[in-house]
């Protein structure tokens, strides 16, 4: 080594934190808007999905909720292990759930059968990014 050497730190942990910030802050953003847009159009929604006005409320009600949840985490410089993790389960039993939801209690139109599984895969990529970042930061 020679005295004109420095040694600086890994640059990865830094950048795993963005990143995951990053993805928490997408799915904030998506889920909240998504929460909001059942809020204020769950009749129009409702009837264009096969999916109860208010169901779509509650749902909406949810999202909004969680969508702040998860930005507030977002803006953390390092968000709590737990929290995160608390989140990507959550992604993930909601994807799971409307895949339920979609085949046992909801009598989706052709756009519902398209919509419900296209954003159940958008939560699911949520979580495995979530979850892949997550795994890469430093104990």
């Amino acid at each position: 080594m020679s005295a004109h050497t420095v040694a600086t730190a890994p640059r990865t942990a830094p950048a795993s934190w963005r990143s995951l910030r990053r993805f928490l802050a997408l799915d904030a953003v998506v889920s909240g808007g998504n929460g909001l847009a059942y809020l204020a159009f769950a009749g129009p929604l409702g009837d264009l999905l096969g999916v109860g006005r208010s169901t779509l409320l509650e749902l909406g009600a949810v999202l909004a909720v969680f969508g702040l949840a998860v930005g507030l985490l977002a803006a953390r410089p390092r968000p709590p292990r737990l929290a995160v993790r608390a989140v990507i389960d959550i992604n993930l039993a909601w994807t799971a759930l409307s895949v339920v939801a979609m085949e046992l209690w909801f009598e989706p139109t052709t756009a519902g059968y398209v919509w419900i599984p296209m954003q159940a895969a958008t939560v699911a990529g949520f979580a495995v990014l979530q979850f892949t970042t997550l795994r890469r930061l430093p104990a």
